[in-house]
């Protein structure tokens, strides 16, 4: 069953609360037009839309694309051109279309699902492609092929160019495994470890991991030999266009493949199967003339492995937590754990019902439309409104769009482009989210580390560039590729309002911070207000600072004759940086 789904109207703090989490944040205009829809309509104008392919990354050295096409000697290096690349995955997540960036969103979420280090892996054109890999799948729900889903995905991920560098699968030759994709597959990519704050039952075995065993690690990694890193990225998959790996000898002779009949790949009695008897999977012969394994028979048996750990149900829930996780919140004990456990299982039901087949749009979909994401479990407070802590990625970028900042244009601004896009990846990563170069293959660990989760995007240092970040765009004197002048900013969007400071600051506050019921700078009014009145007289004190003795007045009229700009904005520039710098603001 889907969850029970939220019916009104969003209204502007559901909105800015929806925006927020699903796409990579929206302007005020934006969040007022969502306000009036319902979630599912929301959605559909999210998730229902035919978008366009991305520009293609250009080399400013040559004025052209390099991904297709291949790097040739008047390309700049290679390390230029892969922070070409990283600037340019940035830049897709500052298109203005809120579609765009909600399918955009998910390519993120695939990115911190299926890891990526490009300090490993060296190869701009191998990133590209998978970075587009991910965007063909993130919109599955959208395919008329049913087959087009999470599953068909991992089949995919398993044979990429940039994971077979990743993780040594051009390694894992016959009579020499290599088993460093096979134990990911299953530790972080498919079944996982279990629910991390309540673990499942092993048998003490050394080995054994609750819902798989060591020797379904090895099983699996015999699968998966035979694979090679195609540098040329010639070899086409059919179904999705892109380049993938290649297997060893030739298409017609897998010599590297082990398909020794005398061992069969057989998994452990942790798993449990109607589609494959004695949970064996066995070589399909019509795809061998002569007995020799091929390259289709090979990637036949990775998509029966795929199918077979599918199978299991603890691969939905550990696909559906991370989703859970990304989109809506992270429980940090046991109990909250368990009190979300039940909407787990109701996602997964729905992740991999027939009609569905393992899609996650729609999984997707459902829970941003649920009663549950705008109105909290039972037994938890802090699971909804404010209930994440924003990454680096939703502060930077969520604030630039926010405040409407667009992008030079890549084809004939290309310079420009890459010095604002660098400049945010720069804030970025400054701010603690090294992108693409996560510590190591499980990914960044305020997605995946239990109990901490997205706590850890704030540490001292941290914090601190998060503030840095907000005074670079504010001051006049900052010294980012773009600079926000507040005095235009609240003249074009709140100027119905900008002439009372107690009006404007709490119009400002329902937009930009998540917690912002019935604000009120009345001492005495009831504790329906989600920030006390004292928390918003500080913000007013910081903007009204060193003004005369009756300041509210003071800025009233200031701010009706307009002739004092630099002062208006200097005034703005303390509002401002008081809210986008205090804690409330770091929460989504």
């Amino acid at each position: 069953m889907p969850l029970p789904e939220f019916s009104g109207a969003l209204g502007r703090k559901r909105a800015a609360h929806l925006l927020r989490r699903a796409t990579f944040g929206a302007t005020k205009q934006e969040i007022d037009s969502f306000a009036a829809l319902t979630p599912t309509q929301a959605t559909i104008l999210l998730f229902g839309q035919a978008l366009p392919a991305p520009l293609l990354p250009i080399d400013p050295k040559t004025g052209q694309e390099w991904v297709l096409t291949g790097i040739t000697d008047a390309n700049s290096e290679e390390s230029e051109l892969s922070q070409y690349l990283l600037s340019w995955f940035v830049g897709q997540m500052m298109n203005p279309s809120l579609a765009y960036s909600a399918r955009e969103k998910i390519v993120l979420f695939l990115h911190t699902h299926f890891t990526m280090i490009m300090e490993k892996v060296s190869d701009t054109r191998a990133l590209y492609f998978q970075n587009e890999l991910f965007r063909q799948f993130a919109l599955d729900g959208n395919a008329a092929d049913p087959e087009i889903n999470f599953k068909m995905l991992t089949v995919k991920v398993s044979v990429d160019n940039a994971m077979l560098q990743l993780l040594d699968g051009a390694l894992n030759v016959k009579g020499s495994f290599n088993e460093n994709y096979a134990r990911e597959l299953l530790e972080l990519y498919t079944i996982g470890r279990g629910l991390e704050a309540n673990p499942p039952a092993t048998s003490g075995e050394i080995g054994d991991y609750g819902v798989y065993r060591e020797s379904d690690v090895q099983t699996a990694a015999r699968i998966l030999t035979g694979w090679d890193y195609d540098d040329d990225f010639t070899n086409i998959d059919a179904e999705t266009g892109l380049p993938r790996g290649r297997v060893k000898g030739s298409p017609t002779n897998a010599s590297a493949h082990d398909n020794d009949i005398t061992e069969p790949k057989q998994f452990s009695d942790r798993f449990t199967s109607t589609l494959f008897p004695d949970n064996t999977i066995v070589p399909d012969p019509l795809l061998m003339p002569g007995g020799n394994p091929t390259e289709e028979s090979a990637l036949d048996e990775i998509s029966k492995l795929i199918d077979l750990i599918y199978e299991q149900a603890e691969t939905a829930r550990n696909i559906c937590r991370k989703i859970y996780r990304f989109y809506l919140w992270a429980p940090h004990t046991e109990q909250e754990a368990l009190a979300v456990e039940g909407i787990v299982d109701q996602m997964a039901a729905l992740f991999v019902s027939p009609a569905n087949n393992f899609k996650i749009q729609p999984v997707i979909e459902n829970l941003l439309r649920s009663q549950h994401f705008y109105e909290a479990a039972g037994g938890v407070t802090d699971d909804s409104f404010g209930g994440l802590i924003k990454s680096p990625i939703d502060l930077v970028v969520g604030t630039l769009r926010f405040f409407n900042v667009q992008l030079p244009d890549i084809t004939t601004q290309t310079d420009q482009y890459y010095e604002a896009t660098g400049d945010i990846l720069g804030h970025i990563v400054n701010q603690g989210m090294n992108f693409y170069n996560p510590y190591d293959v499980a990914g960044y660990e305020a997605y995946h580390q239990y109990p901490v989760y997205h706590r850890y995007w704030i540490t001292t240092n941290s914090l601190s560039k998060r503030y840095d970040f907000i005074r670079q765009l504010i001051e006049p004197q900052g010294n980012m590729a773009f600079n926000l002048n507040t005095y235009e900013y609240v003249r074009d969007n709140f100027a119905a309002v900008a002439a009372d400071s107690e009006t404007l600051l709490i119009e400002l506050a329902t937009y930009l911070l998540p917690h912002n019921d019935a604000l009120t700078f009345d001492d005495m009014a009831d504790d329906s207000s989600s920030l006390t009145a004292p928390r918003l007289t500080y913000f007013k004190n910081r903007f009204l600072t060193d003004v005369s003795m009756n300041p509210e007045a003071y800025w009233t009229d200031t701010w009706n004759q307009g002739t004092d700009i630099g002062e208006l904005r200097e005034w703005l520039n303390r509002l401002f940086g008081a809210l986008l710098q205090s804690p409330e603001y770091q929460l989504s």
